[in-house]
């Protein structure tokens, strides 16, 4: 089996501006502004310079708890986010190694430094609406990366494929600091988001199948991209999950209001290239509807046990049950329903509901993360 886990491909990177173009958007919601033009999102956020690899001396050292967004020993760590009546675990026996997604926007250089306050601010608003579903069972860990600029992913050229390698590199490195640092014996959780989920699939390829640690995986959620279940999965070392409560598998999903228009993402995925090396189109897309644990199914708006709405300032959030139902269509893509109300300024052009990938399901993630623990650890 080939598997290609270096450097995107420029077919890649073609999926990469399509989600770039999407965080854009997400992202001048969220801000006031008005940028729907490629030509504008390439001035605003393509560097001007070129691609230099930043310097050995602004290194993470994920040896230290300074280097890390979430961490057990945190005073303040966003993934404890929770909400009334659902408490985290007191004794977590689950690792939870979590990759965040795109914060970094500024055209100065083409990966964040580690100190740049806006990043870390969106850095941690993500923790708290994504990586906290999972402290009912898990300890968080999140690092912080020299991630690649927003630009990286509009560029489709040498310097941006640089920059998106050299995150992952950062990764990888937290990845082993992680494992160093917690019991040999620990099961563990993968997450991921967008950027993040890039980021985890190629960790997965190259660090984790058929390696010793992949018998310790409880469950990978690499959610906001779309998986192939036979260009991807195969090289990924843990099958695409088949039921609730199932150990050991793959979860994924890119959520989506109806009338949906996912021909922009489906025609990408159409023209790259899986893990394996071998062509995605025409294979299924994974789409593990969060709502019933298992892939290609529906389930109506009772079955939600609650969505995290956020407040206007984005410092708070409110669970609301049957909010929104989940079905997976026949292309692997995960629909919603009519827009629910609470996202509006938020949601992306053809009813994408790409930020709020975990947000919509945070209630079932939290219990379907709990129930493949409970399998992982035999009971």
């Amino acid at each position: 089996m080939h598997c290609t886990t270096g450097a995107p491909t420029l077919p890649a990177r073609r999926f990469l501006y399509v989600i770039a173009g999407l965080i854009v958007l997400t992202l001048a919601a969220a801000f006031g502004w008005n940028i729907f033009q490629d030509r504008l999102m390439r001035t605003a956020f393509v560097p001007s310079v070129p691609f230099t690899a930043p310097s050995d001396a602004g290194a993470p050292d994920y040896a230290a708890a300074s280097a890390w967004l979430a961490r057990p020993d945190l005073p303040d760590d966003p993934s404890r986010f929770t909400v009334a009546d659902i408490a985290r675990a007191a004794r977590p026996e689950v690792a939870v190694f979590y990759v965040p997604p795109t914060s970094y926007m500024k055209r100065d250089r083409w990966n964040a430094p580690l100190d740049d306050a806006d990043a870390n601010q969106r850095l941690g608003l993500f923790a708290s609406s994504q990586a906290s579903a999972f402290n009912g069972m898990g300890a968080v860990w999140a690092p912080r990366y020299r991630q690649a600029t927003l630009g990286a992913f509009l560029a489709g050229n040498a310097d941006a494929a640089a920059a998106i390698d050299f995150a992952y590199r950062d990764v990888a490195r937290a990845f082993d600091a992680f494992l160093a640092q917690i019991p040999a014996s620990r099961p563990i959780l993968l997450a991921g988001h967008s950027q993040g989920s890039l980021h985890l699939m190629r960790l997965m390829a190259e660090k984790v199948a058929g390696k010793p640690v992949a018998k310790r995986i409880v469950a990978a959620y690499v959610i906001g991209w779309p998986v192939s279940e036979t260009a991807d999965i195969p090289a990924m070392g843990l099958p695409g999950c088949t039921g609730p409560g199932q150990a050991g598998c793959v979860l994924s999903w890119q959520s989506y209001a109806e009338p949906a228009d996912t021909h922009g993402v489906q025609a990408v995925y159409d023209a790259t290239p899986g893990l394996t090396g071998a062509p995605r189109k025409g294979t299924p897309m994974l789409c593990v509807n969060p709502l019933t644990g298992a892939p290609g199914t529906a389930a109506l708006p009772g079955a939600n046990r609650g969505a995290l709405v956020p407040d206007a300032e984005l410092k708070g959030a409110e669970l609301k049950p049957a909010l929104v139902p989940a079905r997976c269509d026949a292309s692997g893509f995960l629909l919603i329903g009519a827009a629910p109300e609470g996202y509006s300024g938020y949601v992306l052009p053809g009813g994408n509901f790409h930020v709020f990938d975990y947000a919509l399901f945070w209630a079932n993630i939290r219990a379907d993360a709990e129930a493949r623990a409970r399998t992982f650890l035999g009971r």
